[in-house]
């Protein structure tokens, strides 16, 4: 049962009542093979709501405030899209695997899209890519007018090369620091001039920006566009063994065996930088399951969000609720702290984040207030909706139903069973104390609220 809840917290955001009854028996084989089927039955692309934007976006500029409304309808519906991605991790039925990838690679591509559209098509991207090819999703990023904008290659012309994206592309994307020159830098920049996009935020090759001229990257030289520097960064296997740490550290133990990631990288760089293949034989490996590497990661907010709603099937009535909660915890979707990606690990504790996550249950259970604030647009919007009490529902009759225990000690038993990855610091006792409720689905509710204020439900 361990084994199985270690597999879906790290291959997804962990199971809703109903999976861990009908899985927690199950060999680790069949889970697996389940994870991969879902995967290739998912929907990959949703729909994409076109910018409002006119053919003239200076005459839009002109007139600030139809542009400032206009920017703030788009900010609105990123919100929109954001609270939609949260649903679909933490929904059983679509699949926790391609969910769980695409969140892992916009930690690695790391971008903030300007408008809905761009997020959209962002989050399509990689979806359609989280479990293919790498060379195949790092020529779609490269061409992804979100990651276009973001790092500035609209700016990069042939008179005037901009760096942000080669640069990028190789110490963060691909290869890392101390793998590359400011020459290659430069040289890849040229390669790159004239990818851009139009103001419907569609990708457009522009051919008067284009440098057609001779470049050496990497010690070699031709008349390089975008697609050749990607191609030869994918020759090198630093490549394969940047990217291979990089998935270890998020999903196995972020002390990174370096014997495991050499041969690993080795499979991924003969595999062609295969994404499924390399998570199967993670995923498979009996060192994956090693004590060690079980409850000991600490579930970044979104994990934490997504898997509590799992449990608990809760819906915000509003969506600026579950806003206000990414921002105080310290994680928004499509709004990274910068290229370089959320930094993760123990950077997701400090002493006003740690006592929301450990009150965020009683928060939840009571709909109640927090007695945090937050800046910006995030403030407004809560004051404008009604303030910052979170209005939601719980719907735990499928956590009940997944309970066979009677008392109260057998309940809270089976509860902690399910709930944690690591055993509580005390006695399972020691937390049914003083416990108000005396009815079974009160007791249920309030003991579930307790082992999720536990430290160790932050671990996965």
């Amino acid at each position: 049962m361990e084994k199985i809840k270690h597999l879906y917290w790290r291959a997804g955001f962990g199971l809703s009542p109903a999976e861990w009854q009908q899985k927690k028996a199950w060999p680790i084989s069949k889970a697996i093979e389940d994870l991969f089927t879902q995967s290739r039955n998912a929907t990959v692309a949703l729909p994409i709501a076109e910018i409002s934007l006119p053919e003239d976006m200076e005459k839009k500029r002109e007139n600030r405030e139809q542009f400032e409304q206009f920017l703030r309808e788009e900010k609105r519906r990123i919100f929109e899209y954001n609270t939609n991605w949260v649903y679909r991790m933490a929904n059983p039925k679509e699949s926790a695997l391609l969910e769980r990838m695409t969140f892992f690679w916009h930690g690695h591509f790391a971008c903030k899209p300007d408008f809905g559209k761009l997020s959209m098509q962002y989050l399509n991207t990689l979806r359609k890519h989280a479990l293919g090819k790498f060379g195949d999703m790092l020529l779609a990023i490269a061409q992804d007018p979100a990651m276009i904008r973001y790092l500035n290659n609209q700016q990069n012309r042939k008179e005037k090369p901009n760096e942000n994206f080669a640069r990028e592309l190789m110490e963060l994307f691909t290869l890392g620091r101390g793998q590359y020159t400011e020459k290659d830098i430069k040289e890849a920049a040229r390669a790159f001039t004239g990818w851009s996009s139009d103001l419907r935020g569609d990708y457009l090759f522009r051919p008067m920006w284009h440098d057609y001229g001779s470049k050496t990257f990497f010690g070699k030289t031709g008349t390089f566009d975008g697609k050749d520097i990607v191609n030869i960064i994918l020759e090198k296997p630093e490549t394969a063994q940047f990217i291979v740490r990089k998935v270890y550290k998020h999903f196995v133990n972020e002390q990174v065996d370096e014997v495991k990631v050499k041969e690993l990288s080795q499979q991924f760089f003969q595999s062609g930088y295969d994404i499924s293949k390399l998570m199967r034989s993670i995923l498979s490996s009996d060192w994956f399951y090693a004590q060690q590497n079980m409850g000991n990661r600490i579930k970044s907010p979104i994990e934490f969000t997504a898997g509590l709603m799992r449990t608990t099937e809760m819906k915000f009535d509003l969506p600026m609720g579950m806003l206000f909660i990414q921002r105080a915890l310290g994680q928004i979707l499509f709004n990274p702290p910068n290229v370089a990606g959320w930094p993760g690990g123990k950077t997701w504790i400090d002493n006003s984040t740690l006592m929301l996550r450990l009150n965020l249950s009683a928060y939840l259970f009571n709909a109640t207030e927090f007695s945090l604030r937050t800046k910006g647009e995030f403030e407004d919007e809560m004051r404008e909706k009604g303030g910052r009490r979170l209005s939601n529902t719980l719907n735990l009759a499928p956590l009940s139903s997944s309970i066979k225990g009677t008392t109260t000690q057998e309940i809270a038993t089976e509860l902690a069973s399910y709930l944690l990855m690591a055993q509580p610091s005390l006695p399972i006792e020691t937390y049914t104390r003083e416990l108000p409720a005396s009815d079974r689905e009160t007791i249920i509710r309030q003991m579930t609220s307790r082992l999720m204020t536990l430290p160790e439900y932050q671990l996965c």
